[in-house]
């Protein structure tokens, strides 16, 4: 992945997301002070996974993200993607997390209503880190420079 342009910018902006099915108990959705996190896990992804991942690609191609990365395990999905700076990242997770809820509830109403509760789908929370070309350490020697200027 390199840089993209667009008519007024050039960006490099990397987001990995992670998160859960809303009955899924993986390490990063485990309630505090379970020690076996194992216990808590469903494969509901499993039965699910192939109409998912069309869904994740259909929802980015249709914003314009670009999708690196994308895996899906039976507890948890990783996403890998590339945004342009207008989309937050929260607004990024938003809409790929309520868009694909609601294609897979119209897809495997009969198969979710057995693991999932309150009619949801992704748990609220998630992870999201940040990757670039440089380091945080490249960025701030260069800052430090004076010769750019």
């Amino acid at each position: 992945m390199g840089e993209t342009r667009s008519n007024h910018t050039v960006y490099n902006i990397n987001y990995h997301f992670v998160w859960c099915p809303k009955s899924s108990k993986s390490k990063i959705c485990v309630p505090r002070g379970i020690s076996d996190p194992a216990q808590y896990r469903h494969s509901v992804l499993d039965e699910i996974e192939q109409s998912l991942e069309a869904s994740f690609k259909d929802v980015c191609g249709e914003y314009n993200y670009e999708i690196p990365s994308l895996h899906i395990s039976p507890d948890h999905v990783h996403l890998f993607l590339s945004a342009h700076p207008k989309y937050s990242p929260s607004k990024i997770a938003r809409k790929i997390k309520s868009i694909t809820a609601r294609e897979m509830w119209q897809q495997h109403e009969h198969l979710l209503e057995n693991y999932l509760w309150g009619g949801g789908f992704w748990e609220e929370s998630y992870y999201i880190g940040t990757a670039g070309e440089v380091s945080s350490q490249t960025i701030e020697q260069y800052i430090e420079r004076t010769e750019h200027v």
